[in-house]
């Protein structure tokens, strides 16, 4: 093979180049535990095999394709970051209300028009980007610019608007 054919396909990205286990680790059977995880490159699809990383502590999905985000990733439950930004969602899966250690969740450049209210579950939410997503006035005025302070305000309202369906569902069932 000539040395221009080659350069063609290797990856001269050095912040894309990891070394994830040496090979005598591999062959004699070492199991890898990555605590954070990137995942770039006009995706589309998901492996059910990612939502069994239960250990990451980090998930980078920016910049792919994805239209839809599955339930399963609520199995995630260490995860501190998770950045779903300039994708194609449209909506959001309940089950993110359960990645309760979540400090870090960015949505930025989807196509976002409601937020499901079991984000407000994540007490412990820092930082959440949702610039570039087409929300409701009312979400908007609550965040304000994604300070904290809107955050707060926005996660508050999220948390009493589902208490408020949880208290609704229970009247429906006692009826």
């Amino acid at each position: 093979m000539s040395r221009n054919h080659k350069d063609k396909y290797e990856n001269s990205n050095p912040r894309r180049m990891y070394t994830l286990m040496c090979p005598e680790d591999y062959q004699s059977g070492k199991k890898s535990h990555w605590s954070e995880l990137e995942i770039t490159g006009s995706i589309r699809n998901l492996s059910p095999n990612l939502w069994q990383m239960i250990h990451l502590t980090a998930l980078y999905l920016n910049d792919n394709s994805l239209q839809r985000v599955p339930a399963e990733i609520g199995r995630l439950a260490n995860l501190r970051i998770l950045d779903l930004s300039s994708n194609k969602l449209r909506s959001l899966p309940a089950e993110l209300g359960d990645l309760i250690y979540l400090r870090e969740l960015l949505l930025n450049q989807n196509y976002l028009r409601v937020l499901p209210y079991e984000l407000g579950k994540l007490f412990q939410l820092q930082v959440l980007g949702l610039q570039g997503n087409p929300l409701s006035k009312d979400v908007l005025t609550l965040y304000g610019n994604g300070e904290p302070a809107g955050t707060n305000k926005l996660l508050t309202y999220m948390l009493d608007n589902l208490t408020g369906k949880w208290k609704s569902l229970l009247r429906k069932e006692n009826c």
